[in-house]
């Protein structure tokens, strides 16, 4: 399954959150580019820069239990060797106090590499529930 991964960027995205979605550690790093440099910043944390820091921290979260993922409104911007896509996560996490959702805001880098497209950065922020729509002009100013 592993060839598989990154036939098209929207394959290697799909790869991604299918990999979030089932806590598959091996599959997810499968999706990221065997550089040094790669980084993967989650909410509220430090830039992690390498495959090794990167694979400790995702383990770490799939050790607390499944996450339930899905990726909304996504906007993309492709070129021959580069794809970005920014993408809304809303995150349904099982806590003992019951279900808790949650939503981050995530931007995602794949360079086209010999091995297919590969994921060279994750940037996630916090979002905000009420973040449905994207704010695509600049409302004008009356002064």
């Amino acid at each position: 399954m592993v060839n598989s991964i990154g036939s098209s960027v929207d394959d290697a995205e799909s790869s991604f959150y299918e990999a979030l979605q089932n806590s598959d550690l091996e599959r997810l790093m499968a999706c990221w580019a065997d550089e040094d440099e790669v980084f993967c910043v989650h909410p509220g944390g430090p830039r992690l820069v390498g495959l090794g820091a990167i694979r400790a921290a995702f383990d770490a979260m799939f050790s607390n239990g499944n996450l339930r993922i899905q990726a909304q409104l996504v906007r993309k911007i492709d070129s021959m060797t580069c794809a970005v896509r920014s993408v809304r996560e809303r995150i349904d996490i099982l806590t003992h106090e019951g279900p808790v959702t949650a939503f981050v805001l995530a931007t995602n880098v794949y360079f086209k590499t010999p091995q297919g497209w590969r994921m060279v950065a994750h940037h996630a922020s916090p979002g905000a529930a009420n973040e449905a729509q994207d704010i695509t002009e600049v409302p004008p100013v009356f002064h």
